[in-house]
């Protein structure tokens, strides 16, 4: 009985085929040098300096099976030594200016900055707060700015794009 549920299933998949929204258009305007030198596909680190996580749960979604980041050649991956990019979230914190600064040293070139969120771009709710050193353009280079609060993960892929070229 359930032999013949799940063939039936599978005739039904194959049947189908694979369902999903066509890509949107690849994104306009120039690519940074860096981004060029990358050749359509990007390594992502992603780093918490100091968020509130609304931007994590946004990634997560980028990444996820709806947005899927990867299939225009983005990847999380777990360490910087193996990453093309940095995806910061937050405002930077005093306790996280030099983790942020090894952790972009520790990047191999060329390597490539992207700041997502309104706290990442300048500090958003959090400006002016004690223990906040400042935005990520005020530590790192930054190649690649992701507005909102949160930002949509459309928003995300999109800045992912400008990166992979696809």
């Amino acid at each position: 009985m359930l032999e013949h549920v799940v063939l039936g299933l599978w005739r039904k998949i194959h049947r189908t085929g694979r369902v999903a929204e066509p890509a949107p258009p690849p994104p306009g305007g120039d690519r940074s040098p860096a981004a060029a030198a990358l050749g359509g596909s990007v390594q992502v680190r992603h780093v918490d300096a100091g968020s509130c996580n609304g931007c994590e749960v946004e990634i997560g979604s980028a990444f996820g099976p709806v947005y899927d980041a990867e299939r225009y050649g983005a990847r999380l991956v777990a360490s910087p030594r193996h990453a093309d990019a940095l995806l910061v979230t937050g405002p930077v914190t005093r306790n996280m200016t030099e983790p942020l600064r090894r952790t972009y040293d520790a990047v191999p070139g060329p390597k490539l900055v992207v700041a997502v969120g309104d706290c990442a771009r300048n500090c958003g709710a959090f400006a002016g707060a004690y223990g906040v050193t400042g935005a990520v353009s005020d530590v790192l280079p930054v190649d690649v700015e992701i507005t909102g609060c949160p930002p949509r993960p459309e928003a995300i892929v999109e800045g992912l794009r400008k990166l992979t070229g696809r």
